[in-house]
């Protein structure tokens, strides 16, 4: 289930009034958070109190008592995913989540950020609803208290057209750069499947009562069944999730088998544990299907691992057969198109199949340079940084002379390697580098190599720049989980180093909803080198 990052704790007793903390902005969710907090302040407040705070320290709003309920009006939805409301002064934001713009909704306040000048509140109940806000779209029994979706009571096109401004205030907001270098964002490229796609959920729960992380020796077993799911908004208290409609068919059969072991074997829990439930898929020739030869030891095995339920789909020329894996080590078998890609069960591979074909055409359609650019200097060679196990690397293969995976973790690049046998892709190569040298040994000259990176949330690090920029590739495809970070990157392309002679324009950026129902939005940039 997809996670934003977790709040200050607010769980346990709720009848006593919390400290007020300060919020360090130490996470990409709370810096965001605060941006679009400020700027709705700014929006709201009267140009002779902007002119007074220049002069004069403004004076903290008066705040309602923690823990009470109160009716606001959201003015707009964040970047985060939670709606923003103005207090009565327009002094100060409540941040609601499970709301839409329009929404008058009753929230409980629970805790104060006074310097940043907001307050987190649990949703309590919409009063009247906004313009925008559909109930009857809401697809989970869990939604409004689990933390995994934020969107599910808004239309798909209406959660599109919010995650175009989602990347549209990323680059104004952390770019730094001025609006004539910033393209116009494309429309948000949507997912085939918008419940039901996710091939990954990972459950939790904690250990007994009075045991401690801290604690040496085994602890006190569990004796009755904890809560089994995703934590609650605004809470680190577990709640206890029977199914996840955001899961494909199998994953879901997968975490009733998985919850149905663990309540069996609950004494032997003396720590809390995160579960594993990984879709994983196998494609049978039907000339084949009838005469399958007797599974082989390491098929058996691997059987061993997986919940023991089986679903089977008949398409013209195979059978396809999906399973769920539980165990992080063993196999898992994805297919993007034609292509067969193994992983660690427990490994990164992105989580919505449905969305990956179309993803993966228009990365292939956007590797090569318009024909308006000078033909004269084709782009024959792929470098992908952070290849992972290869997602990039296989499907954009077939339009290079030769293609390059580089990746600091071996078993990705184990998987990699295997997976461009299992393609049978001779042109393909990967290797395991350390960051500190990732453009070291590249044997492809920068004027005919694309680079296609695709860092973690966190983005790329300033040492990956300054190679990057050392290294100067004709034309980037930059993927992003993360499209503030992405924001900040691709303004230091921009930018260039002078000393190198080296700079990049932007030509395209869009986002992609690999994660319908939530707040989450994927970016590709395209960029080309400038000549200096």
């Amino acid at each position: 289930m997809p996670h934003a990052p977790k709040k200050p704790n607010q769980g346990g007793r709720r009848n006593k009034k919390p400290r007020t903390e300060k919020n360090n902005k130490s996470s990409g969710h709370d810096e965001v958070l605060q941006t679009d907090i400020d700027q709705l302040l700014r929006k709201n407040k009267p140009e002779t109190e902007v002119a007074a705070d220049s002069a004069a320290e403004t004076p903290q709003p008066t705040l309602p008592e923690a823990f009470t309920e109160i009716e606001v009006t959201i003015a707009e939805l964040s970047s985060t995913g939670d709606g923003l409301a103005l207090s009565e002064n327009a002094d100060h934001i409540f941040v609601v989540p499970f709301s839409v713009p329009g929404d008058k909704v009753l929230v409980k306040v629970v805790r104060h950020f006074e310097s940043q000048s907001y307050s987190l509140t649990d949703f309590v109940k919409v009063i009247e609803p906004g313009p925008t806000r559909d109930d009857s779209l809401i697809g989970c029994q869990y939604f409004g208290k689990c933390s995994g979706c934020q969107l599910q009571m808004m239309s798909y096109e209406d959660q599109l057209a919010h995650k175009k401004r989602i990347v549209e205030k990323a680059y104004a907001n952390f770019s730094g750069l001025i609006p004539e270098l910033i393209p116009a964002i494309g429309e948000t490229f949507p997912s085939p499947l918008r419940y039901g796609y996710r091939t990954k959920l990972t459950p939790h729960f904690a250990a007994p009562a009075g045991n401690s992380r801290r604690q040496k020796g085994p602890g006190q077993p569990h004796t009755e069944v904890p809560p089994i799911g995703f934590t609650y908004k605004n809470r680190r208290l577990d709640l206890d999730i029977e199914d996840c409609p955001l899961g494909t068919d199998i994953v879901r059969k997968g975490l009733k088998s998985e919850r149905k072991r663990v309540a069996d074997n609950i004494g032997r829990y003396t720590k809390g544990a995160t579960l594993l439930m990984r879709e994983s898929t196998t494609r049978t020739p039907k000339g084949q299907a009838d005469t399958a030869a007797e599974p082989s030891a390491e098929e058996k095995n691997q059987s061993d691992k997986d919940s023991g339920d089986v679903i089977r789909v008949e398409h013209d020329d195979y059978i396809e057969e999906k399973r769920c894996v539980t165990d992080n080590n063993a196999t898992s078998i994805e297919y993007v198109d034609d292509y067969m890609f193994t992983n660690k069960a427990g490994a990164f591979f992105q989580n919505n199949n449905s969305i990956l074909s179309g993803f993966t055409d228009y990365i292939r359609q956007q590797s090569l340079p318009p024909h308006t650019q000078d033909a004269s200097k084709p782009l024959k060679y792929l470098l992908d940084a952070y290849s992972g196990s290869g997602l990039f690397t296989i499907t954009l293969s077939t339009i290079f002379k030769s293609s390059l995976g580089v990746d600091v973790a071996g078993d990705s690049i184990a998987s990699a390697r295997e997976n461009a046998r299992a393609n049978n892709l001779p042109n393909t190569g990967f290797a395991a580098a350390d960051a500190a040298t990732l453009f070291k040994d590249v044997p492809y000259p920068p004027d005919q190599t694309l680079l296609v990176i695709d860092p973690p949330r966190k983005g790329c690090s300033e040492d990956f720049l300054r190679q990057f920029l050392a290294f100067g590739p004709r034309r980037v495809v930059y993927v992003s989980c993360n499209v503030h970070t992405q924001a900040r990157d691709v303004a230091v392309m921009v930018q260039g180093d002078d000393a190198k002679k080296v700079r990049y324009e932007i030509e395209s950026i869009r986002g992609f909803d690999f994660f319908p129902q939530t707040g989450h939005v994927e970016g590709v940039a395209i960029l080309n080198k400038v000549d200096m």
